[in-house]
């Protein structure tokens, strides 16, 4: 067993390995490879294997600079995805005992209490006043 071990790790030496868009493309391939399962469709089986070609392709690639570069482009789009989700799931949590108004002047968003009936309020962006009712 040591002797494979030993194989596969000289075999790995100066790849690329695993990273964050292998595991995603992974994932996918496998949830396609299940849908086929239960539902023969012959383009999701297609796109399941070019994503595991591709993966692997990724995995045992030489070119790490590359993989890198493109690592990073995902974890890019993949935080703002995420952020836009956690702002969103803060929203929803906050919508019963606060209001969010828009700047008429800069278009900054405010969070002002709920139930204050019509109040005066004053963008710290721009320093202009506006009134609104909560």
């Amino acid at each position: 067993m040591d002797k494979f071990k030993d194989k596969m790790m000289r075999f790995m030496q100066g790849r690329y390995g695993s990273d964050q868009l292998a595991r995603l493309t992974m994932y996918i391939s496998f949830a396609c490879l299940i849908v086929t399962i239960f539902w023969h469709n012959t383009f999701i089986y297609f796109l399941a294997l070019v994503l595991l070609i591709y993966t692997y392709f990724r995995m045992l690639s030489r070119n790490i600079s590359r993989r890198y570069n493109e690592n990073q482009v995902y974890l890019k789009y993949r935080y703002k995805v995420i952020a836009k989700f956690n702002g969103f799931k803060a929203r929803m949590r906050d919508r019963k005992t606060h209001r969010v108004f828009k700047c008429p002047g800069c278009s900054q968003k405010i969070r002002v209490p709920r139930g204050k009936g019509r109040i005066s309020i004053k963008c710290p962006k721009c320093r202009i006043e506006f009134i609104k009712r909560t």
